[in-house]
């Protein structure tokens, strides 16, 4: 199973770096925007105070599962290769509501708009950080397609040499609305005073950093009283996150693990296979295809009803 693993890494990372390289940093790292738009109009929930206006998902209820199926793509504006959300995004909302038809099944499928809204780079950039935040005003555009489409976004991180942490207070005002979550990437972790340009090795993410991030989401749920948010973390191999036992749960927050693995239908179940053995029970699993990856050589993407045989049941699915 190691010597898969590795494979799966080296194969994974090899493509990567290519995709890395190709998305230099801005001059500037991020725009100031208008604060993002208004909140999803409060609906009634039932609760013991019937009488008070609670806000809810795009698609009715505070909580996120076991009602929903999250279906989805990710991407980011100007980097086709890092994924297919750009272009017409009206065009993609009905792509993934498509896609959400094939694997609602026993749920509602919620759509999902996954922005990388921090871009590992190649090069250091001003500050050395080697990540490019997208402006603000793109995270209003996908906010307000999201909001069209009835879906969640998710605000992917990819921390180059910079931190999670760091990265994510800065979209503090995004996340107190309540249809944002967020995405982190450890292979796109660098350490801070290493010289490796992010894509030339596997980074790595700890459980005190994945614990920290969700303590903080749940601060701002309890503070704003918002629904459920989703916090997922990608995973790709078992170097990137080890400490699987060590996830703590947080009220309001809803983590999700999503498996990253490259290939043939064989090959990607044996990576997810592995990489959730040791999931907790707290933690919901994520599985992503890759529309041109997994069908190099004449192998074909996993159907949904393939996807949906695994075990356990996927309750994130994603493509890029």
């Amino acid at each position: 199973m190691k010597g898969l693993l590795l494979a799966l890494a080296i194969a994974s990372c090899g493509h990567r770096s290519k995709a890395i390289v190709d998305a230099a940093p801005d001059a500037t790292l991020d725009a100031s925007g208008d604060a993002p738009g208004d909140a999803i109009e409060a609906s009634t929930d039932a609760t013991d105070e019937p009488d008070v206006h609670r806000v809810e998902l795009p698609r009715g209820g505070r909580e996120i599962f076991p009602k929903y199926r999250l279906v989805g793509f990710c991407g980011t504006p100007g980097a086709k290769n890092l994924g297919r959300l750009l272009g017409n995004l009206t065009t993609r909302a009905k792509e993934i509501e498509s896609y959400g038809d094939q694997y609602a099944k026993d749920r509602t499928a919620l759509p999902v708009f996954e922005l990388i809204a921090v871009v590992a780079t190649g090069l250091p950039g001003l500050d050395g950080k080697s990540r490019r935040r997208v402006p603000d005003k793109t995270i209003d555009d996908y906010l307000q397609a999201a909001r069209d489409a009835r879906a969640i976004l998710l605000l992917n991180i990819q921390p180059g040499h910079s931190d999670f942490v760091t990265e994510v207070h800065h979209f503090e005002n995004y996340l107190k609305e309540p249809d944002v979550g967020l995405a982190l990437d450890p292979e796109w972790a660098m350490p801070e005073k290493s010289k490796e340009a992010p894509g030339t090795r596997f980074g790595y993410m700890s459980a005190a950093t994945l614990n920290e991030i969700g303590a903080y989401l749940a601060d701002i749920v309890k503070q704003n009283d918002l629904p459920e948010k989703v916090l997922v973390f990608h995973q790709v191999n078992t170097w990137v996150f080890k400490e699987d036992s060590s996830i703590e749960a947080h009220d309001g927050v809803v983590i999700v693990k999503s498996v990253d693995g490259l290939g043939q239908k064989d090959t990607k179940i044996k990576t997810y296979n592995a990489l959730v053995a040791h999931m907790p029970s707290t933690v919901h699993a994520g599985f992503k295809l890759f529309f041109d990856e997994d069908t190099a050589n004449h192998n074909r993407l996993m159907t949904p009803e393939q996807v949906l045989g695994l075990t356990p049941v996927p309750e994130y699915v994603m493509y890029e």
